[in-house]
């Protein structure tokens, strides 16, 4: 049988025919990424209005037309981002202004319930961390809108992009860095540490608290607590876990010996319980301060945690507190240092700290000088929702840094070595009050 052109087509049109008959069309979607704005924004030039504008929801109460705000992600790969948002308004109609590298972009909305709305198409030239900036131009209702998420697709999300995706409150207040000592194998039980504290200027960023002298039961350094306070504060943990102080009974309560002029003491909560002391002190930028912790066992099964502080404007070693630690008998171990930012409406802004000097004293009477440290960061570092860290040594010191979105990271648990000193300290021991 002889086979024409036009018989081979009919066979072929009958079997897709036939292939199609249970088959349903392919439909190919584009993948994307939804970045929410809970976690990831602020309101870049009035952080007073963040704690109503951000919220667990969302960009929310957005009222205020001069409020800028600023999502954030981490993008390692470049070029073609496509830009949507998940939003509504409550009522009538509002206009917000987009910006994406310094082009703007007007959008109307005008929908009341939550639609994925496309803004446009941008081109990312430098890999690192991206910022979304949006303002109210005008509305006719009590807010500008309700903004859930940024919704990113396009080659910018083919490699890695970082966001924080839940935890949202420790995801705003950024990653937390540490310094680990290595305590020199010849010094024996450590009865007392030494740290010194520079604070470059323009690093005394609200929220900022600069940790000297960390220990296996608490820690002590200097904080940023509002525009004109700043502290020195001393904490020691009770041996009973929990975060709610009025449930540690009696026999594990930490207990105060002593305090220095001017100090407060009062237990604490939610992050462990115990006793906690602090001096107001408007402690300066660029200059050195000094950091002091003394830890033996005591009588009765406890160990006695002393902490004082020497400041250059005062030029004298003076006491912060002393704390009984009941149920432990130790000497002073797991020396460490860190640095955090405790208020999420600054997790914005970059702040850097230098470390400098550590020495130990210890029961033979030696000072021994620390110049060994592993890096390394908390929860938010780990998971990679913040990449905004870094610490190392810089002109003969440790430093730490974080916060800020910039993208010089150090790679976590990484160790450092900074020069010798070959200057311990000297102090009176008797002296000190």
């Amino acid at each position: 049988m002889k086979f024409h052109a036009r018989h081979l087509n009919i066979l072929l049109l009958a079997l897709l025919n036939s292939i199609n008959l249970n088959c349903q069309p392919t439909v190919y979607k584009t993948p994307s990424l939804s970045i929410p704005t809970a976690g990831n924004s602020w309101v870049a030039n009035d952080t007073s209005l963040e704690s109503e504008v951000i919220t667990n929801i969302g960009i929310t109460n957005w009222t205020d037309k001069s409020s800028t705000i600023r999502t954030y992600y981490r993008a390692d790969q470049t070029g073609i981002l496509n830009l949507s948002i998940r939003a509504k308004v409550s009522s009538g109609s509002s206009v917000i202004m987009i910006s994406v590298g310094g082009e703007n972009k007007n959008v109307t909305l005008s929908n009341t319930t939550f639609d994925t709305i496309n803004i446009g198409t941008y081109k990312i030239d430098k890999p690192g961390y991206q910022c979304v900036e949006i303002q109210g131009i005008s509305k006719t209702s009590t807010t500008f809108a309700e903004l859930t998420h940024f919704v990113i697709s396009g080659s910018v999300i083919v490699g890695k992009v970082n966001f924080v995706k839940d935890d949202f409150y420790f995801g705003r207040r950024g990653p937390s860095v540490h310094l680990k000592y290595e305590i020199p194998s010849e010094a024996s039980n450590i009865v007392w540490f030494y740290n010194e504290i520079t604070i470059p200027e323009g690093n005394d960023v609200l929220g900022s608290y600069y940790m000297a002298n960390g220990f296996t039961d608490g820690y002590f350094g200097i904080q940023v607590n509002s525009a004109s306070e700043r502290r020195i504060l001393f904490s020691v943990w009770s041996p009973y876990k929990t975060d709610n102080p009025g449930e540690i009974p009696d026999e594990y309560k930490i207990i105060l010996l002593k305090k220095g002029p001017d100090v407060t003491t009062h237990e604490f909560g939610s992050e462990g319980s115990g006793g906690q002391s602090y001096r107001k002190y408007f402690w300066k930028t660029g200059n050195t301060y000094r950091f002091l912790i003394k830890g033996e066992p005591s009588e009765n099964n406890s160990t006695d945690y002393t902490a004082y502080f020497f400041a250059p404007e005062l030029n004298r070693w003076e006491l912060i507190a002393s704390f009984r630690r009941p149920k432990t008998t130790t000497y002073l171990k797991n020396l460490y240092s860190f640095l955090e930012n405790f208020i999420p409406e600054t997790g914005i802004l970059t702040r850097k700290g230098y470390y400098s000097n550590q020495w130990v004293f210890d029961t033979n009477n030696k000072w021994y000088e620390i110049t060994n440290t592993k890096f390394t960061a908390d929860a938010t570092a780990r998971k990679e929702y913040r990449l905004d860290y870094s610490g190392g040594v810089e002109n003969g010191a440790f430093f730490l840094k974080n916060c800020g979105f910039f993208n010089d990271k150090t790679q976590i648990d990484q160790f450092f070595s900074r020069p010798k000193s070959n200057n311990p300290p000297k102090i009176d021991f008797s002296g000190l009050k």
